[in-house]
């Protein structure tokens, strides 16, 4: 235990207990993790994990309020300065991207997301709200300028995010013979490509035949 005491001394504690939290939630899965795993993994008593949060449904709802915020930020950041249309929306699913493939654990959590209802049974977009928002706005830009054909958002969301949680996800899933590295540049970026192309045959508008 002596690895985890000295991160605890060097790195905010409710933040250590964040980053281990969010591994063990991707890994086992809100039913199935304790906080006495989120305690071992980061050196300290159960009792200390409860001083900084009550329940593990209360770090759970940390963790998740903690992705999706720096997942915003991150869009917000890149997307600040773009002003057409299609550069808007690719920005919002290029800093998608470039965060799960970051923050892998993070892309595991908002896969399980749309599996385990257990956590979040009240409000499934409590957390999640503003990034959808986000892309919504970019969709509803483009169709406003003519350059997008009506879609629905969902359609979107599921397309693109859902094959952005895939690649992160399914690197080693899929068998040894057609694993990958999400993060190696040379297939992060025919990715990405392929992820505009779509992005531009869910949207372009089409000419109408005759």
């Amino acid at each position: 235990m002596a690895r985890p005491a000295k991160l605890a001394r060097s790195k905010p504690t409710r933040q250590l207990i964040l980053n281990a939290a969010e591994t063990i939630f991707a890994e086992l899965g809100f039913s199935t993790a304790r906080l006495e795993d989120v305690a071992q993994a980061v050196g300290l008593k159960r009792s200390s994990i409860v001083h900084y949060f009550k329940s593990k449904q209360d770090l759970y709802d940390a963790v998740e309020a903690d992705i999706f915020a720096a997942l915003e930020a991150e869009t917000r950041s890149r997307t600040a300065t773009t002003a057409d249309a299609w550069g808007l929306l690719f920005q919002v699913v290029d800093s998608w991207l470039d965060f799960m493939v970051a923050r892998p654990a993070a892309a595991r959590i908002t896969q399980r997301i749309s599996a385990d209802i257990a956590p979040r049974l009240s409000n499934p977009v409590e957390f999640s709200e503003s990034t959808l928002v986000t892309i919504e706005a970019a969709l509803r830009e483009g169709q406003a300028s003519g350059e997008f054909r009506t879609v629905r958002s969902s359609h979107v969301v599921n397309i693109l995010g859902g094959s952005i949680l895939h690649y992160v996800c399914n690197a080693r899933e899929l068998g040894t013979d057609r694993a990958y590295r999400p993060n190696d540049p040379v297939e992060l970026e025919a990715f990405r490509s392929l992820l505009h192309e779509t992005a531009r045959a869910l949207l372009e508008v089409r000419e109408q035949a005759g």
